[in-house]
């Protein structure tokens, strides 16, 4: 049987709607969550209580994944258990270190948001939640690992903006996306390979959702990943 595929914070909003369509696909899932039991997971769905804050519970949550999930609600406090330095950062380093112990090589896929790039709008005055959502994706750029960084826009419960999908890069846009089409680009992105190795943004728009997404990541360039992401100013 197939390794599973881990989805780190799969029981919140969006990650119970990507375990539910990996689940759907026939991947074995597990969800990693601070309180799995919290969810309405689909019967087969393996759990494991664990913390991406400490790294202690995380090497047998993650042992012999071929791909990882992360998404992770950041917090928004100076500093602490509840910060995005904490949540984002801290916790996307444990993931990283364990999930490629003893030579593992899963696929990471990180579910970010945009304005990373744009330390100056007001977002950041929340714990630097912009910078510190920035670090973490560049630790995963510069880990060697297969990945795939996705930058949301805002997020909606529904398709009010519609259901057609648009990726973009370089962080220079605005709009909405439905946490479904976030899901579903999750789980696209492990599926094809122009998706490895890649950073964009995702919104919806007028139009019919797509039935296939390989000529949207056939469009997007590759990473140029620096050696290892500098200090935080």
């Amino acid at each position: 049987m197939h390794s599973p595929i881990a989805v780190i914070g799969g029981a919140g909003r969006t990650g119970t709607i990507i375990t539910r369509r990996l689940a759907e696909e026939g991947h074995r899932v597990r969800v990693v969550s601070r309180h799995p039991e919290r969810a309405l997971l689909p019967p087969a769905v393996d759990t494991h209580p664990a913390d991406v804050r400490y790294a202690h519970g995380l090497g047998p949550a993650l042992s012999n994944c071929r791909a990882v999930v992360f998404t992770v609600e950041p917090g928004t406090a100076d500093s602490g258990p509840h910060s995005p330095e904490t949540t984002v950062y801290d916790g996307v380093r444990n993931v990283l270190a364990a999930a490629a112990d003893g030579g593992q090589r899963p696929h990471i896929v990180l579910v970010s948001q945009i304005y990373v790039t744009r330390r100056e709008h007001p977002m950041n005055a929340y714990g630097r939640l912009l910078d510190w959502r920035l670090r973490g994706e560049d630790e995963v750029r510069a880990s060697g690992l297969p990945y795939t960084v996705l930058r949301p826009s805002w997020l909606t419960d529904n398709n009010a903006a519609g259901a057609r999908v648009r990726l973009e890069q370089h962080d220079r846009g605005n709009g909405w996306v439905s946490r479904t089409s976030v899901a579903e680009a999750c789980v696209q992105s492990l599926r094809l390979p122009a998706a490895a190795g890649t950073t964009f943004e995702l919104y919806n728009e007028p139009g019919e959702e797509p039935t296939d997404w390989a000529p949207l990541f056939g469009r997007l360039v590759p990473d140029r990943v620096p050696a290892h992401p500098g200090p935080v100013r």
